[in-house]
């Protein structure tokens, strides 16, 4: 953790400690009101008891999905499960209700549905035996807790609701920024003579059209000038005034307002990318990425066999120049998908990778099955139901504060 994070969470410590000072008073002012362990069964499920009459209601997951068994007894002996009528129902967070059913096997009564994560529910049991109602309801919760809003909000911690989205799968590539094949041209004179005068120097600005050199010709001794073929820069001077031309090259033009990102593609991408891929450009000193596409590549390979693709840039303030080294991601797919969270919300839960519903000023556990990840979405292909309001960012505040309470469930 960085010390922005430590001293965030330290923060959030301190304000959730005053919100639940008073009822942190009353436990050491009172040990004795603190809840006692429920009592196990033989089948490590929870007892439920009734005078004599006792239920013992276990979740079993042992090579089966985790269902709910019960056992029954009446005065310390066994009560045959078809003697006995059983029905649970689970209140979960929003108030959804599962209605579970029991049927004879062997000498216990099993589930008719699966108790999908979480397992954070309030238990309602009736049972019915010799014409006798007997009920029982009691918390049985994990990884959830409450905190305000206002104190949410205070710590940072913000919400989205989940939903559908587009991923933009892409691959990360290195290059450099090069000129385009015509970005530079040679200046000559059509006649040998005399350089009389050069109103330029190297590194000035020029434009189309702007005289760069007066020339006297050796033969007709008349004087002309030498005018600017293209907008640029003069990048290079090999001629001063007083200087014979001798059929050389006087000046060198440069184009600087379109650069090309070459960009190292190797073999195990080299199929996926096309032709018109957008692509985003991050360079040293630049707070902003540069969005381009790729426009094609070199035909030759390098010496390391990747191909550079090239994507056009526009340099129109001159900021950037040839040779620097630049990053790029390349989109390389693009997939629709029903249901995605944002990759910043994602905590670990026991064995399960989660995001925290948000239900009132309550959070809890969404034990996510994942799929394909791309930019900060990644996909959700089961464990949340679309339209939840879920944490995206500063979730950890969340998971700190449900592993502080310790909340864990029967199995």
């Amino acid at each position: 953790m960085n010390h922005h994070a430590f001293r965030l969470l330290l923060v959030c410590q301190l304000m959730l400690g005053a919100l639940l000072l008073p009822s942190i008073a009353t436990a050491v002012s009172a040990p004795e009101a603190q809840e006692a362990e429920p009592e196990k069964g033989p089948h490590r499920g929870r007892m439920l008891r009734d005078n004599d009459f006792a239920v013992e209601l276990a979740i079993f997951e042992t090579g089966v999905p985790p269902e709910f068994r019960v056992w029954v007894s009446d005065g310390d002996q066994p009560v045959a499960p078809t003697e006995v009528d059983i029905r649970v129902q689970l209140t979960r967070l929003g108030n959804a209700v599962d209605d579970i059913s029991f049927k004879a096997e062997g000498d216990y009564l099993r589930g008719d549905m699966v108790i999908y994560e979480p397992h954070s529910f309030v238990v309602t049991l009736t049972a019915v035996y010799q014409g006798k109602t007997h009920r029982w309801e009691y918390d049985n919760l994990e990884g959830r807790t409450r905190i305000a809003d206002k104190v949410a909000a205070a710590m940072g911690i913000t919400t989205e609701t989940a939903g559908g989205t587009t991923l933009h799968q892409s691959i990360r590539v290195y290059g450099k920024l090069v000129l385009p094949p015509n970005a530079k041209r040679q200046i000559q004179a059509r006649f040998d003579g005399m350089i009389k005068k050069m109103h330029v120097n190297l590194g000035d600005e020029i434009s189309k059209g702007q005289a760069l050199i007066t020339l006297e010709s050796n033969e007709s001794l008349k004087t002309y000038q030498v005018f600017a073929p293209m907008d640029g820069i003069i990048s290079q001077q090999f001629a001063s005034s007083g200087e014979q031309t001798a059929g050389r090259t006087l000046l060198e033009v440069t184009r600087t307002d379109t650069l090309l990102a070459e960009l190292a593609v190797y073999p195990a991408d080299r199929n996926r990318v096309k032709t018109g891929a957008p692509v985003s450009l991050s360079l040293n000193g630049f707070d902003e990425p540069l969005a381009s596409t790729i426009k094609g590549s070199r035909v030759a390979l390098r010496n390391d066999q990747a191909r550079l693709f090239l994507a056009q840039i526009d340099n129109s303030d001159g900021l950037l120049s040839e040779g620097l080294f630049i990053t790029g991601d390349i989109e390389v797919a693009t997939i629709p998908v029903p249901l995605a969270v944002k990759r910043s919300g994602l905590q670990a839960f026991r064995d399960f990778t989660v995001v925290y519903a948000k239900v009132g000023e309550e959070y809890e556990v969404r034990m996510l099955e994942l799929g394909r990840e791309a930019g900060p979405w990644v996909e959700v292909l089961g464990g949340l139901q679309p339209g939840t309001e879920y944490v995206t960012e500063n979730s950890f505040i969340i998971k700190a504060d449900i592993e502080k309470s310790g909340a864990s469930h029967d199995h």
